[in-house]
């Protein structure tokens, strides 16, 4: 049973204080160059309709998430990865879930107590910092949400340290403009790529309405102010 709330629960991973991360960058980034998603809730849709299709089976097996391992989920809104997460990923396993609405973040958290979901902890993080710690997670996924995000360049470049080695980004998304709630695939993968990721795999998934897609760290994490950014072209597919 949890001791405390979910949302001030703070579980060592790899040796890091997950209370204590700051990544925050300092020198300017790049702008986004195309438009933003607002968001419009804290579920990309209900989650009957969601098991309905098998999503979260699906996107779990494609990811090779197994049992030990630690992932962070980026926009976890009312969890309905989180919650599926945490056996998969087993007593030995770990799941940080976060979200940057205070609100959100706090449901979630009541619904980790409520469910006892003793591997998993909350937090808070900002729009373009996920405030993870370094060194930590084995995957990190990103469903539905990419597209919400102000400045791509600065986030992922802020995320990139959190990975173990070995460690990949996990991406769902729309193949639709990024104003419509979807992220064209060449463009996730010009902004992953700027930042120091290449991808290591790429699926269409009709049956998850979407796409899915991984990332691994490659090369050296650029200086911001080297960031080259990615163009129209890119934004539109």
């Amino acid at each position: 049973m949890m001791r405390a709330a979910a949302f001030l629960a703070v579980l060592a991973v790899g040796g890091c204080d997950w209370a204590s991360v700051d990544n925050t960058a300092r020198t300017s980034f790049p702008p986004a160059d195309r438009p933003v998603s607002e968001i419009t809730g804290s579920q990309f849709s209900t989650e009957t309709q969601r098991d309905e299709l098998n999503e979260a089976e699906t996107v779990m097996d494609l990811a090779d998430i197994e049992p030990g391992m630690t992932v962070a989920d980026i926009g976890a809104g009312n969890g309905y990865y989180t919650v599926r997460l945490a056996p998969r990923v087993g007593d030995n396993g770990r799941v940080l879930a976060q979200d940057i609405i205070p609100e959100t973040r706090d449901g979630l958290a009541d619904r980790v107590t409520r469910e006892r979901l003793d591997n998993v902890s909350v937090r808070l993080g900002e729009p373009n910092d996920p405030k993870l710690p370094d060194n930590s997670f084995d995957r990190v996924f990103m469903v539905h949400m990419y597209h919400e995000i102000q400045s791509p360049y600065e986030f992922l470049w802020n995320l990139r340290p959190s990975l173990r080695e070995g460690g990949l980004v996990v991406v769902v998304d729309a193949d639709r403009p990024t104003n419509r709630h979807g992220t064209p695939p060449d463009l996730l993968s010009c902004e992953f790529e700027a930042v120091g990721y290449r991808a290591v795999r790429f699926d269409r998934r009709p049956d998850i309405r979407g796409y899915f897609m991984m990332f691994e760290r490659h090369g050296e994490r650029p200086e911001p102010g080297d960031i080259e950014p990615c163009g129209q072209n890119a934004a539109t597919g």
